[in-house]
């Protein structure tokens, strides 16, 4: 940002800008003294020139470009020169002659021409340098001084064309460009530290918006030909839409060169150049600095954006001279920036909405009594295995159309998800970031989780999280385009913009662990035949909106970003017998029986070779593929103990383990070295048909004499084997009969579907009940209502009948005299007398047709229905 000082003093030098290069003067040198006093003339009058408007078109070639400000410049430009240059060779009197004074004028506009755009002020302004310079050549060759061949500037090559873009759509196009970055260009700002403290490097060069915009992405590893964005879709609230209408705006209007006043507010000055600037200015502000904290939703209200909007300007006029073209330019953008204010204030929320009719709800959504907002790490619900929910985070919750809750996240693969060499080892319990950003229904979170960067998990975990909270480790991207895995080197580039400055406390360990990785747990895919040279694998996709099934392992040579896998951790070795224990024994206990148990029961073969254990989820252990388990060695002295697998067609009863009592005669088994829980168990059969297929349950029978004590009929309600012994299981048998040779779900997975659909019918029912019950009330208002109109319709009826019957009686009291009304009383009086008497004649005729009918059994209300 340009800015000129109120107060100058006087330089003993003609130049506004001291020259930092002098040196000796250097005696031998050839350029006569008037053509040197000459060039200085030339010099002065460029530092000096002032367009109409008052503008310094020399001030952007006063000193050489800051190479750590733009690095690629020196990559461009081999010869770079600046006035600071010429004036320090004039003072060392370094020119042989006076054509290499020239020369290096023409090199100023040369340089400029060629690394910036034809629209670029800097090109422009060294259209205007090279005529002023070519203006004063000639007026020395009209004075004879010099020839018009040396005051012609030499041709140092050719100009760049660039394809002619509006300046519109320029300034438009830097606006939306942050938008298409990939995900590892996001990260822009300065004063942001790593996880270790250290301050995150800037991004040198251009960014990769191009290259953004030719990403294509990929379903099963082909494209589909829609652009990745890379990052989750725009969902502005209203506040942050305004606040987008008055940066763009700002932007449009230009000066009467043509160029946009913006221009001069885009940067802070160079703090070495300038220091006097920070001296005065104590809160700089600059529009690159507005950009970067809209982008990061550093704003809440448009008040606050507009408060920073209208600092960056007051310090513009503050420090430069009220006739300066900065505090005009200050001027005119602060009123267009009000105006702009206005325009958007008045403007309903109401017309803000996304095209889709989505609207933000930035204060988060409540579901199942826990609050989700944007930055929140969840679990989602996984249609593929409903036992390995989606790790994802939250980046926007908004309300659809419909008016349904929903959140856009981004997902993360396990690592069973992914494609990767056989060799490659994982974190327990890792994950991988995607690039992936998915809408999905509230009703689809099933709870909160955490994911740590790598980094930081070594050193403790979170503080205050809710108990059973599941914790991931990261610390890579999953490319699913290719297939690769690149290490993050900044966790905040990972983060939604609203979260990327938080953090959160942590519990730190007494001193950093030391975590080992482990092999890949779909290593065992690895078939016999496959090739460096083969074609890399696909995964297994299986319900629509969900990662994938199962990923695949390839042979193909590691990549320049792969590091060789780490060593496997050997077991140790088993601790020697102590003096009080009883002799030990190498035959391994399984996992499924607790200690004390198999101490106690002396399990007898059953013809079958020995399975290994299988390890959990719980365990954080991956299986290897190529270390066997050790096998078991049965001592004489020892009971024998086998397992096999478990018959096809089990029987619910089995799941129940009986704890026979021993018997008198029986010995108790020697105690046995449990297996160490990190030895790798043997790899899956090639008929397995998934490595989430339930593993072979292992069976286990007690000794003959043991199991005959058992009466017969209580045998008979458990499984058995063919020889009558009693099975025992280490975990509940398969619920369904395998079918067709496939294998049916697991009791936990029939277990959690069951709870799902009593879930989901309790939430149906409650929502019947919610409907009856509204749809009762509207009944109940509308019968009142009914009561109320009818009422109220009597009531007018009576007052009608009332007023009329007032009224007859007033205008019969006015038009008969009382001869007439003495006649009508009469009258009325012998009618009421008449009706009377018919009343009594009826009454008398009623009792008398009921005294002559009693005897016949027929009362006189039915006489009509009596058979004649």
């Amino acid at each position: 940002m340009p800015f000129t000082k109120k107060v100058k003093e006087k330089s003993p030098s003609s130049t506004p800008l001291p020259s930092t290069e002098g040196a000796a003067p250097n005696e031998g040198s050839q350029l006569p003294d008037k053509e040197l006093e000459a060039a200085k003339k030339i010099l002065d009058a460029i530092y000096d020139y002032r367009t109409a408007d008052g503008f310094d078109p020399s001030k952007l070639f006063h000193r050489k470009v800051n190479k750590r400000v733009i690095p690629s410049y020196y990559d461009t430009i081999k010869e770079p020169v600046a006035l600071s240059t010429i004036k320090a060779k004039l003072n060392q009197r370094t020119y042989q002659n006076f054509g290499q004074f020239v020369r290096d004028f023409a090199l100023i506009a040369h340089n400029a021409q060629v690394f910036n755009r034809p629209d670029s002020g800097a090109f422009q302004d060294a259209l205007v340098i090279k005529e002023q310079v070519e203006r004063q050549l000639q007026v020395l060759v009209e004075n004879g001084l010099i020839t018009s061949e040396i005051a012609t500037l030499p041709d140092l090559g050719e100009i760049p064309t660039y394809e002619d873009v509006p300046v519109e759509e320029a300034a438009e196009g830097e606006e939306d460009s942050s938008d298409d970055e990939g995900e590892e260009d996001d990260d822009e700002d300065g004063d942001e530290v790593d996880d270790e403290g250290r301050p995150l490097k800037k991004r040198k060069g251009a960014r990769g918006g191009a290259a953004a915009a030719k990403r294509q992405t990929m379903e099963d590893g082909v494209p589909t030909g829609k652009k990745a964005r890379g990052r989750p879709p725009k969902l502005l609230t209203p506040a942050e839409a305004r606040i987008q209408a008055i940066i763009k705006g700002v932007r449009k209007p230009k000066s009467q060169r043509g160029q946009l006043m913006i221009k001069d507010f885009d940067r802070l000055p160079d703090k070495q150049a300038m220091p006097e600037y920070y001296v005065e200015i104590r809160n700089p502000m600059a529009y690159d600095i507005l950009k970067r904290k809209v982008k990061r939703k550093k704003y809440r209200t448009v008040e606050e954006f507009m408060a920073d909007m209208n600092l960056m300007f007051n310090n513009a006029k503050g420090y430069n001279t009220d006739d300066s073209i900065i505090y005009k330019h200050a001027t005119a953008l602060q009123i267009e920036a009000g105006r702009l204010y206005d325009i958007e204030k008045a403007k309903s929320d109401d017309i803000f909405a996304d095209e889709d009719g989505k609207i933000p709800t930035p204060n988060g959504i409540l579901h199942n009594g826990e609050l989700y907002k944007v930055g929140d790490w969840i679990h989602l619900q996984n249609p593929n295995d409903l036992t390995k929910p989606v790790p994802a985070q939250i980046y926007r919750t908004y309300k659809a159309s419909n008016g349904q809750s929903m959140v856009n996240v981004c997902w993360y693969y396990r690592p069973e998800q992914t494609v990767h060499r056989f060799d490659k080892h994982f974190y327990p319990n890792e994950v991988v970031k995607t690039g992936r950003y998915r809408d999905h229904h509230i009703e689809e979170v099933e709870g909160k989780c955490f994911i740590m960067f790598f980094t930081r998990y070594f050193k403790g975990r979170p503080r205050d999280l809710a108990e059973g909270q599941e914790i991931y480790v990261c610390e890579a991207r999953y490319n699913e385009a290719k297939h690769e895995f690149n290490k993050i080197k900044t966790w905040a580039s990972c983060l939604p913009d609203e979260v990327r400055d938080r953090d959160y406390a942590m519990d730190l360990y007494d001193h950093p662990r030391k975590l080992k990785k482990f092999p890949s747990p779909i290593a065992y895919l690895l078939k016999d035949d496959q090739k460096e040279t083969d074609d890399l694998p696909k995964v297994q996709w299986g319900a629509d909106g969900a990662p994938p099934k199962i990923g695949a392992v390839h042979k193909r040579p590691r990549g320049e970003k792969d590091s060789p896998p780490p060593e496997p951790t050997p077991p140790p070795a088993p601790k020697a017998p102590t003096p009080q224990s009883r002799p030990m024994t190498s035959q391994p206990l399984y996992h499924g029986l607790p200690v004390q148990q198999q101490q106690q029961t002396g399990p007898r073969p059953v013809g079958r070779p020995p399975l290994t254990s299988y390890h959990s989820s719980q365990s954080q252990h991956y299986a290897h593929p190529s270390v066997p388990s050790p096998a078991p060695q049965r001592p004489p002295s020892a009971m024998q103990h086998d397992s096999y697998h478990t018959p096809q067609t089990p029987q619910p009863q089995a799941a129940t383990l009986p704890r026979p009592a021993a018997p008198a005669y029986q010995q108790p088994a020697a105690p046995s070295i449990p297996p160490n829980p990190r030895t790798y168990g043997t790899r899956p059969s090639s008929t397995q048909g998934s490595y989430r297929d339930p593993p072979p349950i292992e069976v286990y029978t007690l000794p003959d004499q043991a199991n005959l004590s058992i009466p017969f009929e209580v045998r008979e309600q458990y499984q058995h084997d063919e020889y009558g012994r009693v099975l025992f299981f280490t975990a509940p048998p398969v619920a369904v009969e395998t079918i067709a040779g496939v294998r049916s779900h697991s009791i936990r997975y029939l277990a959690k579907k069951a709870r799902r659909q009593g879930s989901q019918a309790q939430k149906r029912k409650a929502r019947d009940e919610d409907l009856h019950s509204q749809s009762r009330q509207v009944k109940t208002a509308r019968l009142e209502t009914q009561i109320r109109d009818a009422e109220r319709l009597q009531e007018v009826k009576r007052k009608a009948l009332f007023a009329l019957e007032q009224q007859l009686r007033e205008s019969a009291v006015v038009e008969l005299d009382d001869e007439h009304l003495g006649r009508w009383s009469e009258a009325q009086g012998l009618a009421v007398e008449m009706e009377r008497s018919m009343e009594e004649r009826g009454v008398r005729r009623d009792e008398a047709r009921r005294v002559r009918l009693s005897g016949t059994g027929v009362f006189g209300d039915d006489r009509d229905n009596r058979v004649v």
